[in-house]
């Protein structure tokens, strides 16, 4: 069986007993009301949400306080990318650290992930953690609970910003309030469970996913109906209202884990699922292109005991950074399966990545299967199904838009001869093929 079908069973039977007794067991609580010395976890993820739609990345009018409390307390990495920009892959990789190629989860809606697989929430349960999912799911369409939860909060496929029918443990619920104020109701009550075991929280927004429909205390945020403002403008301005409640969202958690006194002891996540294009790049909307307005995402990451406060991190990050950095701050043995790496010491400086792999498999709309490989400095795109579309490069240093492909020019053929031999290099690293499914 290969290192990215191991189960959690094997893998206790590789680390061996001893290891397995004092990382992955669950810990007994101490006496009294002391709590498991371990730190909680809170992940919030967001859908669609562009890395530069945030105060604290410098937008010129948005509102996101609570986003931006959560940057000034902790890191923000204003590089972190995503491997494949779309709701389904981008969420297993998230949970699983790795590429959607390895996980499988390669079209939205299309697979969940096998159970076999180790995730950070069944690990973390394993490992003692009292475990709750909240919110949209989206691998495969049913609600149903997943692996790795004691606490399960759902709905079918994208949910409605309006009312939904909600999986709350296998229990089938009416809610009629507005989708992110639901999930917060249901996220908090979670972190206010009473337990002395360390908890894990994950908590997926519908927002800010299209069609963009704010809650109605927002409806008239930053400028009413927006008068003359073009399409483009008005779309953008119920982006950013949509998001306004996810903000809000954010302020409860941390006012919640205030009050209970466990603020300085939780490792709060939050990060965006994809980015998404406001007409870029000739008129593209939505996400699934390899452009940086496509695969990158807001990322913070708030926990004083590793993370400094206030620091912008300027070094690649990925998706699939979240779940070995949850496991190595747990104390529980990060699988040799999961191809992320630790932020802790990515955010202290240490020597990191200097490029990474973007995949986007081909499915039912027009965009083709993309391979792509991103450094500090260059992109480079390629359709290895459409041979007939050019190969694109891209010097990130003098043209961050990427509205100039260099492929041609001959100044840079020797980035082109570069860029491939990195590509290739990446391919073969992460094992990367073209699933059945993506017409190989």
């Amino acid at each position: 069986m290969t290192a990215s079908r191991w189960s959690r069973r094997q893998i206790l039977m590789t680390l061996g007993s001893s290891v397995a007794a004092a990382c992955l067991a669950p810990i007994a609580a101490c006496s009294g009301d002391r709590r498991d010395s371990r730190p909680n976890f809170v992940f919030i993820l967001a859908d669609d949400h562009r890395h530069d739609f945030l105060g604290s990345a410098g937008h010129p009018w948005l509102r996101t306080p609570h986003l931006d409390r959560l940057a000034a307390e902790g890191v923000r990495f204003d590089h972190a990318f995503v491997t494949t920009s779309l709701c389904s892959p981008s969420r297993a990789s998230f949970f699983t650290g790795q590429y959607a190629h390895r996980h499988g989860v390669i079209l939205n809606e299309n697979r969940d992930l096998d159970p076999d697989l180790p995730t950070f929430p069944q690990l973390l349960q394993d490992a003692g953690y009292r475990t709750g999912f909240v919110g949209k799911w989206h691998m495969a369409r049913w609600a149903r609970p997943r692996p790795g939860f004691d606490h399960w909060v759902s709905f079918s496929r994208q949910g409605d910003y309006g009312r939904n029918t909600l999986n709350v443990d296998g229990e089938w619920v009416l809610a009629e309030g507005y989708v992110t104020d639901v999930l917060t109701d249901h996220a908090v009550e979670f972190v206010q469970r009473d337990g002395r075991e360390p908890f894990l929280l994950c908590l997926g927004h519908k927002a800010v996913h299209q069609p963009f429909e704010p809650a109605p205390r927002h409806a008239d945020l930053y400028g009413g109906a927006d008068g003359t403002s073009g399409d483009r403008e008005r779309v953008m301005r119920d982006y950013a209202r949509t998001l306004a409640a996810v903000d809000e969202s954010v302020g409860r958690i941390l006012s919640t884990l205030d009050e209970q006194g466990i603020l300085d002891e939780t490792v709060i996540v939050y990060a965006g699922d994809n980015g998404y294009l406001f007409g870029d790049h000739g008129g593209l909307w939505d996400k699934r292109v390899a452009y940086d307005s496509s695969i990158r995402v807001p990322l913070l990451v708030r926990y004083p005991p590793a993370f400094a406060a206030g620091h912008v991190c300027s070094q690649m990050a990925l998706n699939l950074d979240v779940a070995p950095t949850l496991l190595a701050l747990a104390g529980v043995p990060v699988p040799a399966a999961m191809q992320g790496m630790d932020l802790a010491p990515l955010a202290r400086g240490a020597d990191t990545r200097d490029a990474f792999l973007y995949e986007y498999f081909a499915g039912s709309g027009p965009v083709p299967t993309i391979v792509a490989v991103r450094t500090a400095r260059h992109k480079f795109v390629t359709y290895p199904e459409n041979p007939d579309l050019p190969e694109e490069l891209y010097d990130l240093s003098v043209d961050p838009d990427e509205r100039d492909n260099r492929r041609d020019d001959p100044r840079y053929q020797s980035v082109m001869t570069d860029m491939r031999a990195r590509l290739a290099g990446l391919e073969h690293e992460t094992g990367f093929r073209l699933p059945p499914a993506a017409g190989n």
